[in-house]
């Protein structure tokens, strides 16, 4: 008899964390960030961040991975196609770097870190040290300019936040206590589209309601 066996949908979070953190491990961390404004960049490296991981480990197309978190077409290739050796170049100038790349990386840039990122995990160089500074004696460090987007991220992971979201109730109900650049993310929850399909799509909505306010 034959049997058939149903796709098993495996989760990429865990995963894109990694490659995320390294990420901002390769820039210098988050004291660095914060110290040329630039924590601006959280949003940009988690969304290719899940582009990298989603193409390299679950082989999606480009077209797929556009509509899962939410990016252009184009904007998915240029992250996909960007140089990891031409970001490790400009890392290597951090100050001139970050100083000149601006409030948002461009969609190369953030695509060539998060390749490299990835490149290092798959060969074994990946360190904890980053954990150890997102505790919450840095957080504090960090002053006004707590970097909102890991912390969402971090909350949605301890609560175990299941993807795609239907409708704000679940936000409410399980994150209506966090808080974002003083606002709570239960208000928050009252402007974001649904469904919410993957947390790239919910840290996308998240920045948009936050520069209309």
């Amino acid at each position: 008899m034959k049997v058939e066996l149903e796709p098993v949908e495996v989760n990429p979070d865990p995963v894109v964390l990694r490659v995320f953190l390294k990420s901002i491990e390769l820039l210098g961390g988050l004291r660095k960030l914060a110290e040329f404004r630039a924590l601006t960049w959280l949003p940009s490296i988690a969304r290719a961040a899940y582009a990298v991981v989603l193409k390299e480990e679950f082989n999606r197309t480009e077209e797929e991975i556009a509509r899962e978190i939410g990016l252009a077409h184009q904007s998915v290739r240029n992250i996909l196609r960007a140089d990891s050796n031409a970001a490790l170049e400009k890392i290597r100038r951090e100050k001139e770097f970050l100083e000149t790349e601006g409030k948002e990386p461009k969609v190369h840039t953030a695509g060539g870190i998060v390749k490299l990122a990835y490149k290092l995990i798959r060969e074994g160089e990946e360190e904890s040290k980053l954990f150890v500074e997102f505790s919450s004696q840095v957080l504090e460090a960090l002053s006004e300019e707590v970097p909102w987007a890991y912390i969402l991220l971090k909350a949605i992971k301890e609560k175990g936040i299941e993807f795609p979201i239907s409708g704000k109730e679940e936000i409410i109900s399980k994150l209506g206590d966090v808080r974002i650049k003083k606002k709570s993310l239960a208000k928050i929850a009252e402007k974001l589209p649904y469904p919410i399909n993957n947390p790239a799509f919910l840290l996308r909505e998240v920045k948009k309601v936050l520069d209309q306010d």
